[in-house]
């Protein structure tokens, strides 16, 4: 069996079918105890883009509305196969947000499971002219391959995936071939699989995430893809499956903790048979890295990434991490150093480099970075300093390359995993009778990460909290909903009579 990576590789697809050709009846990808070997998700895979071809041209955006399930992967092959676009929707969101999204990126069809386009359809107000909305059950997805009409270019877009901005509005990121594939070579340099991972992930797929799928298909190996997180389906997954690997969220890994110590029998699945546990979006602090290790005794990694770069850029190694059990808690904070193949800087506000320790914004350079934003021209150039990319992050690197992230420069509060872009919060709120003004902002969560507070300067009577909370909840996604309401007489304000988030921040964090 094949267990490296050729080099030629210029197509998504091509992932896949040197995976089939080198290791056809291997396992690939199982989802709710059905696994699929290469050769059938290629087979599975080539006969949506032949079922696709009859319906929409090359260069078509096809949306993605589902929970994860073994055809989301084939979609991630199989729709960009003969040049076509991508679209994954956040099956978490609002219907009306779906319906926006659709419309922004101009789909041409829209795959989906059934119960999830009944919602878009009786709620997303799609209005007359909508693309036409098809069941992934209703897709034949035993019917013939057939020749690609098209193939792309390494440079032409893959994914489009819709991520929360500033504007209020979510920005469509340019995924392309090359830098999807780019960003999985990163990821292989900075979290290396080796031969016989089993890889398990309870993320969803419409998320950039999803490319760990793609990165250990590179190596011929197995991925577990959960519908939904609980510690005893991934306990079961590792029983079933033989799971090395996993992925998850401190808070995931906080509830799989309090899991293993009521159940022994699953502890002792887990223990010894774990390799790596995986984690991202936000650091985890030096008493929980310490539980993992003393109870599941396996290695920890760390990656910072965003979409914008087609996956993770840095990594804190399982070296890394021993340091900072042992000498070094310091390391505990830090996102890690970048992989083989990107480049890390920080630039001040004239936009020059600053010297190792100066706090500025975290740049990133490097063949996965998107090319920019679709149909957003003044987005992509305000998004790049020369050649670099602009993450909006604020933090520092040392002198011996760790970066450290502090803050955001923009309005993105991250919870749970999911971005929230204040402004979209912010515009809901301010329709509500008795919100005069209103600043939405991130707060420390020691579960969620960062959880939603919105400050009110009130017109007149203060509404109701329950109105409030109900006017998100009816255009807004549930984890987009503010958990917390504080009232103030008046905002603080710069000068220019820009709004102070950051003394907004500091002043809930120590209430």
């Amino acid at each position: 069996m094949g267990g490296s990576p050729r080099g030629d590789l210029q197509r998504l697809y091509d992932v896949l079918d040197a995976a089939a050709e080198d290791a056809p009846d291997a396992p690939a990808l199982s989802v709710d105890g059905t696994t699929w070997s290469f050769r059938e998700l290629r087979a599975h895979t080539d006969a949506l883009s032949a079922y696709l071809s009859e319906r929409c041209p090359p260069g078509a955006r096809v949306a993605l509305l589902a929970h994860n399930r073994l055809e989301y992967v084939a979609a991630y092959y199989g729709v960009p196969l003969d040049g076509r676009v991508l679209v994954p929707l956040n099956q978490r969101l609002h219907p009306r947000e779906w319906a926006d999204q659709i419309a922004r990126s101009g789909a041409a069809l829209v795959l989906g499971e059934p119960d999830l386009l009944d919602r878009l359809a009786g709620e997303g107000e799609l209005g007359a002219g909508h693309p036409p909305l098809v069941p992934v059950t209703e897709v034949p997805w035993d019917a013939p391959a057939r020749p690609a009409r098209t193939e792309p270019s390494a440079d032409e877009v893959a994914w489009l995936m819709l991520t929360s901005g500033t504007t209020g509005r979510p920005k469509g990121v340019r995924l392309t071939h090359r830098s999807l594939l780019a960003g999985l070579r990163v990821s292989a340099s900075g979290r290396p699989v080796r031969p016989g991972d089993v890889f398990c992930t309870p993320f969803p797929l419409c998320h950039v995430a999803g490319y760990q799928v793609m990165l250990h298909h590179l190596f011929r190996r197995h991925a577990v893809v959960m519908r939904r997180f609980r510690p005893a389906d991934l306990v079961e997954a590792a029983r079933r499956h033989g799971v090395t690997n996993v992925s998850l969220a401190p808070t995931m890994l906080e509830d799989l903790l309090a899991h293993l110590a009521d159940d022994p029998a699953a502890l002792a699945v887990l223990r010894g048979a774990l390799r790596v546990v995986s984690y991202g979006s936000a650091p985890m602090p030096v008493p929980l890295l310490r539980r993992v290790h003393d109870v599941l005794g396996c290695d920890l990694n760390q990656g910072f990434g965003m979409t914008e770069l087609s996956g993770n850029a840095t990594f804190l190694s399982p070296d890394d991490h021993r340091a900072a059990l042992a000498s070094r808690p310091e390391l505990a904070a830090s996102a890690g150093r970048p992989a083989e193949g990107v480049e890390i800087g920080v630039i001040g506000e004239d936009g020059a480099p600053v010297p190792p320790g100066a706090l500025g914004e975290v740049v990133v350079r490097g063949a996965q970075v998107t090319p920019g934003y679709w149909d957003d021209p003044a987005a992509t150039a305000e998004a790049f300093a020369g050649d670099w990319f602009r993450t909006g992050d604020v933090g520092r690197v040392d002198e011996d390359g760790y970066l450290y992230l502090v803050d955001r420069l923009k309005d993105v509060i991250v919870t749970g995993g999911e971005n929230v872009s204040s402004r979209e919060v912010e515009d809901v709120l301010r329709t509500v009778p008795g919100v005069g003004e209103v600043a939405v902002v991130g707060l420390p969560d020691p579960r969620w990460g960062q959880s939603v507070c919105a400050v009110i300067v009130a017109d007149g009577a203060r509404p109701a909290d329950e109105e409030l909370i109900g006017a998100c909840r009816a255009r807004l996604a549930g984890f987009k909903t503010p958990r917390r309401i504080e009232y103030v007489d008046a905002l603080p304000r710069t000068g220019t009579g820009k709004i102070r988030k950051a003394v907004l921040r500091d002043r809930l964090a120590g209430a």
